[in-house]
């Protein structure tokens, strides 16, 4: 009797093993087990890579600020930011595209820039996208193809105005100017007084039609840019000759040998306090803040010639977002593009680079980044290279810049610069209606 009651109890144990043995059976999916200390499961990850011009370390530090954020509605997305420095971009990125190694995402330049990649086919259309209806279609008009299809999401909304150190301001008794000639007075004033009035350099050529994107309308006029594209004026119309003559009279004011300084350089100039003034895009900022995080910054726009005219800034939308076509993350790339679109991507890149944000509702309680986009809603002028002066082969945009590369080494006149820009024009240019 007690063996047999042995015997059950043995049983009942050797079944209690069996099935405890059966409920620990391996996971062989480590993807669907829970993470240690949550309820959730852990998910694949899928590396998104995303080239761009801005190479600065400020904008390195944004993408992990953005990873962490998108990965609160995608945590399967993990970002692989691959900056090229922005004169070297196009080319790098002509030569990725054509061996298929290009980035999931790629920046886009605005408008010409983007519409030829488009036209090559490389890039994948992305209309329908969740969120694209956020932009106007003058912004979304920076990343179209001639086929009329949407390629890209609007990255942010550019100007270029002329930067100044309060300090230097206030120590010099100096006030914002009302006109040119008194912008020339500022820049007299500071000289005599040892400072160098303009952080400038002619080295990399984007800086020179973007400095003459904002200096140029004052002097060209508001009805140019219309002439033109109907073919009523040329480049080398008197009108658009005064334009560069300006920029070749603020040659005093600049920093010695500025021939050989790049961007880098200028940015350091102004950052450390050595000029008063620069002529630059408001994304700048965050670099020349990142190197003298005390610096107090002040923005006015290009003053007019005449009194009781009215000043400027230049604005575009400054690139966009695309969809490289052989990628083999086209649908998780489609997720960061639809991130790009939300209220709190605009919030991050308003508040890290100053921009002005093309997403509505978008704030900061930052006041020079407030100013900035009070004056490119109300004193906003195109920026000509950019906008329509961005094609041919090689582009008219290019084109100038070399040539004031070329007047700034004293090898041009202005008139030369004018006549040899118009000759690019005349390869690829056709007035509407003609």
């Amino acid at each position: 009797m007690k063996f047999k009651q042995l015997a059950l109890v043995l049983l009942a144990l050797t079944i209690m093993v069996v099935a405890a043995g059966c409920g620990k059976k391996e996971d062989t999916n480590p993807a669907a087990s829970p993470t240690p200390g949550t309820n959730t499961p852990a998910v694949d990850k899928v590396k998104v890579s995303i080239t761009s011009w801005r190479s600065e370390q400020s904008e390195q530090d944004l993408y992990k600020a953005i990873q962490a954020e998108l990965n609160k509605t995608s945590p399967e997305i993990e970002l692989e930011f691959k900056p090229v420095k922005a004169t070297e971009y196009n080319t790098t990125l002509n030569v990725a595209l054509k061996t298929n190694t290009a980035a999931d995402i790629i920046h886009l330049r605005p408008y010409a820039g983007a519409k030829a990649l488009a036209d090559a086919n490389y890039l994948e259309p992305i209309d329908g996208l969740k969120g694209l209806d956020v932009f106007t279609d003058a912004q979304l008009l920076a990343a179209q193809g001639t086929d009329g299809k949407q390629y890209g999401v609007p990255y942010m909304l550019s100007s270029t105005q002329i930067l100044y150190n309060k300090k230097v301001f206030a120590d010099n008794n100096l006030t914002e100017p009302a006109t040119w000639a008194d912008l020339i007075k500022i820049a007299d004033t500071l000289k005599e007084k040892k400072i160098t009035p303009f952080a400038f350099g002619s080295k990399e050529g984007w800086v020179l039609s973007l400095m003459h994107g904002a200096i140029g309308p004052q002097f060209y006029g508001p009805d140019f840019i219309d002439k033109f594209l109907k073919g009523e004026v040329t480049l080398d119309s008197p009108e658009f000759l005064k334009s560069v003559e300006a920029m070749k009279s603020l040659t005093p004011y600049f920093p010695n040998n500025f021939e050989g300084l790049g961007m880098e350089d200028i940015r350091t100039m102004f950052a450390t306090g050595q000029t008063g003034m620069v002529i630059n895009g408001h994304f700048e900022i965050a670099s020349i803040l990142a190197l003298n995080p005390d610096l107090e910054i002040g923005a006015f726009p290009v003053p007019p010639v005449d009194a009781g005219g009215k000043a400027s800034v230049s604005t575009w939308v400054d690139g966009s977002f695309g969809i490289n076509k052989e990628s083999k993350n086209k649908e998780a790339a489609k997720k960061v593009l639809e991130f790009m679109t939300t209220e709190t991507y605009g919030n991050m890149i308003l508040n890290a680079t100053k921009s002005p944000s093309p997403i509505p509702g978008v704030k900061t309680d930052d006041e020079l980044t407030n100013k900035i986009a009070q004056l490119s809603a109300t004193n906003a002028v195109p920026y000509f290279a950019v906008t329509y002066l961005n094609s041919g082969n090689p582009t008219t945009k290019a084109t100038l810049e070399g040539l004031l590369q070329g007047m700034y080494l004293n090898k041009l006149t202005p008139e030369q610069v004018v006549k040899d820009a118009q000759k690019n024009v005349d390869t690829w240019f056709k007035p509407a209606g003609k």
